[in-house]
């Protein structure tokens, strides 16, 4: 029997308050179920049968002394699920602090302060630009508070700051499954007046009811917007693992009760936080495995086997460390320290390189034309609301025909409400929607004109012009020779010239996507900022242009620089190489490291490396690329 320094970790009988917890988390289960749509049938009854067991058996453990056997096991969930949480995070803590500066944005998490406290100036988008080093700071927090709770070290200051960050990610969750977009907040701002802001906003106000400034000197403008909520509609919680494991993340519904019920565990283990001391070599044998048991279980929903390793290695370290880590490190600051250290070790070397487990659709392996073509359609069901004048209930119907017009016939007796859909089936939207490698006709450069597969486009698309010209300022002014009409044009202001062929001018972008797809070997660059990526690998790539162009191998590079950026970049770096644009959101998506390299064959991606990682071409046609002697 499992004992406490001061407490029976059993109480009165050790049966009947294992059956007393497992009874209280099936009533747990069901409560959730039963807020659930997919049980929306049987709704009202798990919801009965989940408060009442739950009730029953917590009063039932409180008299057979069973909260402390209680809190034992919420420790263990509390703690694992903190632990694969955390590393989850800490896997991609870029990725993490994209999410986070979705809920920075003014519209987002601080509408709810403005709404309540009628606080206009509220705002946190100072946090955007230290939105990563705030994901880090919360994965690390979350790995070394799941290790302490489970270990039972400082439990009297890890409840408290489990309790306090489970009540700030339940309002956190409660507020995206309760964003309304449609609801509108006031929000007032102080921009400088030459800012593009200002510039743009200034203007509008003269005819935008929804702006109004309220002063202006001659430095700064203040301005009263009436903006509608940014929505998340995914609050990250367990980053991509999710979606690249079972193809979907939880709903905003879902991640709130999650919270609900972690919240609630966290509450058992702050109940009794005052009865756990330190686990003494038995508890930590226990509490250990059966925690690895339970991080197993998610290590096999997310496909990945590191969190075990990595779950008990933090573990070990910090029992290790407190066993000899003598006068100074030798207790649970010790212990605090060294995972803290183990973490950070791990979040350093994926900042530095790339996710260890890439969960995103563009990992290694994956065909990208598949992945562009695997959502699954949703169901739904469109139903109207009408309601009867006399007894003010409401009636759903999904037809209006001739079983129905009894009710949608009768306006004396019932009126229209509103119109809703119902899902049946929620849609699951394709993995990958905004790879389209593009370029703008008017921003080719002579690298890109020089491209073959563009040059093939331009060549494809030419079509005949009359070259007009101005008889006075000699511009020209070419016309489609389809739209000429020689009486149309007064020849005493202009002169016909000749017939020319040029580019359609109906031809605006050029897409390359098909053709990278289609490539047996291809080497794309990634980098979504320029001038801010690190090229200190340059001559590497350099090399590999050089040896690509030699055995016919397409390199090119995929931004969001402008034209005159890419020039700029290449007189600095001497790699000319074709650069196309993509949508900034999906590069982030692609890689986080600034530049990254990728060989794909056949739209499947064979190799993806950081720019820390940028092989040599000998590395490359021996691992990854096919060369002919």
């Amino acid at each position: 029997m499992l004992r406490n320094t001061n407490f029976s970790i059993s109480g009165k009988s050790l049966i009947v308050n294992i059956i007393l917890v497992t009874v209280n988390l099936i009533g747990l289960s069901m409560l959730v179920m039963g807020y659930h749509p997919s049980f929306e049938e049987s709704a009202f009854l798990l919801k009965i049968l989940g408060y009442v067991l739950m009730g029953a058996s917590l009063i039932a453990a409180f008299l057979f002394e069973g909260m402390i056997l209680f809190a034992y096991i919420a420790r263990v969930l509390v703690g694992g699920l903190f632990i694969v949480s955390g590393l989850i995070k800490a896997n991609d803590p870029k990725g993490f602090a994209y999410k986070l500066e979705e809920y920075f944005e003014d519209g987002a998490l601080a509408y709810r302060i403005k709404e309540w406290f009628n606080w206009e100036t509220f705002s946190l988008e100072y946090l955007i630009e230290h939105a990563l080093f705030i994901s880090v700071l919360i994965c690390i927090f979350e790995i070394v508070l799941g290790a302490l709770i489970i270990l039972g070290a400082k439990i009297k200051g890890s409840s408290w700051l489990m309790l306090i960050m489970m009540v700030f990610f339940t309002f956190l969750t409660w507020h995206t499954k309760e964003c309304d977009p449609h609801t509108t907040f006031t929000d007032l701002d102080t921009y400088e007046i030459n800012s593009s802001a200002a510039n743009a906003k200034i203007p509008q106000a003269a005819n935008n009811e929804n702006i109004t400034i309220l002063s202006q000197t001659a430095e700064t403008v203040t301005i009263r917007e009436v903006k509608k909520p940014q929505c998340v509609d995914d609050c990250g919680c367990f980053g991509d693992a999710m979606k690249g494991s079972i193809r979907r993340s939880l709903t905003p519904a879902e991640s709130f009760w999650k919270d609900i019920v972690l919240l609630y565990l966290v509450i058992i283990i702050f109940i009794s936080r005052r009865k756990i001391t330190n686990n003494n070599p038995r508890e930590n044998v226990v509490m250990i495995s059966f925690g690895l048991i339970f991080i197993g279980f998610f290590s096999f929903i997310f496909t990945w086997g590191f969190p075990i390793i990595f779950g008990l290695a933090c573990l070990l370290l910090a029992l290790w460390i407190r066993k000899t880590g003598g006068k100074w490190l030798g207790n649970d600051w010790g212990m605090i320290l060294m995972m803290t250290i183990v973490c950070s070790l791990f979040v350093t070397y994926v900042l530095m390189y790339l996710p260890m487990r890439d969960y995103r659709p563009y990992h290694v392996g994956s065909n990208l034309r598949e992945r562009m073509v695997d959502g699954v359609d949703g169901e739904y069901e469109n139903f109207m609301v009408y309601t009867n004048l006399k007894t003010k209930q409401d009636t759903m119907i999904t037809n209006l025909d001739e079983t129905t017009q009894s009710i949608w016939g009768d306006t004396e007796t019932w009126k229209f409400a509103k119109r809703e859909t119902k899902t049946i089936k929620a849609a699951i939207p394709h993995a990958i929607q905004q790879f389209d490698p593009t370029i703008p006709v008017d921003a080719l450069t002579s690298v890109e004109k020089d491209f073959a597969p563009i040059t093939v486009i331009l060549d494809s698309n030419k079509a005949q012009y009359i070259d007009v010209i101005d008889k006075e300022t000699g511009d020209r002014y070419p016309m489609s020779l389809a739209d000429f009409h020689l009486p149309d044009i007064d020849t005493a202001i202009y002169a016909i010239g000749d017939t020319i062929i040029r580019v359609d001018e109906s031809l605006t972008d050029i897409s390359l996507k098909d053709y990278i797809l289609d490539q047996d070997q291809v080497i794309l660059v990634f980098s979504r900022n320029l001038s801010k990526g690190d090229f200190s690998r340059i001559s590497r790539l350099k090399e590999i242009a050089a040896k690509a162009k030699e055995n016919n191998i397409d390199m090119i590079m995929i931004s969001t620089a402008s034209q005159e950026e890419i020039i700029a970049f290449r007189e600095e770096t001497g790699l000319n190489i074709p650069t196309l644009q993509n949508d900034e959101i999906e590069i982030k998506a692609i890689t986080r490291s600034n530049p990254t390299l990728m060989v794909l064959s056949n739209s499947v991606v064979k190799g993806k490396f950081p720019f820390r990682s940028t092989p040599s071409w000998e590395w490359l046609i021996e691992n990854v690329l096919k060369v002919e002697e």
